[in-house]
């Protein structure tokens, strides 16, 4: 069974590393037209140097800090005048800090809040008129187990990732009817540099190496392992497919078990 999406046309936000990056490899190596975006312009040039190199197709760089509203709709439309129109978008983002609730001011919800949830709400509304235009889109966020089950101490990642699962649940009760699917993909403990940055900010609160912690991870997943970014590319570019049409509304995770809910 192949996953068909030669020819379409992905956005794909936050994709010099990590997840995005690997997603973007996926999609390029699988025949789509690719406009990815960071907030550094050193590392969108460098990923899609990278990404050249690996797949023997140039994706489209565009520098965006999803903070900013301006930057996401003049990316967007910078994406759709190279295209035409945008196909599938995937929403993805760098977590928000680390903490606990006594640990936020209100200036840091108000950046996650832009960040996480808002970032995403603001390109699903300019996807969304060429998608119905054409009969045809896919909505993919990227967001974390954390919408699952809650981290401790990752707060505003549980608060806003949590809103962008219940607004994307919403509005595709609405908006499916023009052959648009909306899903949402829940990674657990995926070895990216995020990762390593959590694992060592909770090893200096408990003493432990960075190390030790990823090992903790790993020993707490039920395959005993970590997760890959591409484990994550590879279900995004299944539900970017006409194979996955009827699946729509739903958040799935890939996380080797580690959630403890039955749903």
């Amino acid at each position: 069974m192949v996953f068909e999406v030669i020819g379409k046309n992905v956005f794909i936000t936050a994709a010099s590393k990590g997840i995005g990056f690997a997603t973007a490899k996926a999609f390029l190596e699988g025949g789509a037209n690719v406009a990815i975006s960071s907030s550094d312009e050193n590392n969108i040039s460098d990923a899609v140097s990278r990404l050249g190199k690996i797949t023997g197709k140039t994706p489209y760089g565009l520098k965006c800090d999803l903070n900013k509203k301006e930057d996401i709709r003049s990316a967007f439309r910078k994406a759709e005048l190279k295209y035409g129109h945008i196909d599938i978008l995937i929403n993805n983002c760098g977590g928000p800090a680390p903490g606990y609730f006594n640990d936020f001011e209100e200036e840091a919800w108000d950046h996650a809040y832009q960040q996480v949830l808002m970032s995403a709400l603001q390109l699903i509304r300019l996807a969304l008129p060429g998608m119905k235009n054409n009969k045809w889109g896919r909505i993919i966020n990227i967001t974390s187990l954390s919408v699952k089950q809650p981290v401790e101490n990752l707060l505003l990642s549980n608060v806003f990732r949590s809103g962008l699962v219940s607004a994307a649940k919403t509005i595709s009760m609405s908006e499916s009817k023009n052959n648009i699917t909306f899903n949402n993909i829940s990674p657990g403990f995926i070895h990216t540099e995020r990762l390593d940055k959590l694992a060592l900010n909770n090893g200096e609160k408990s003493g432990k190496s960075a190390e030790e912690i990823l090992s903790e991870m790993a020993d707490a997943v039920p395959v005993k392992k970590l997760g890959k970014a591409d484990d994550i590319a590879a279900l995004a570019l299944f539900l970017a497919s006409e194979n996955a049409g009827y699946i729509n509304g739903q958040t799935i995770a890939v996380d080797g078990g580690l959630i403890k809910s039955t749903y």
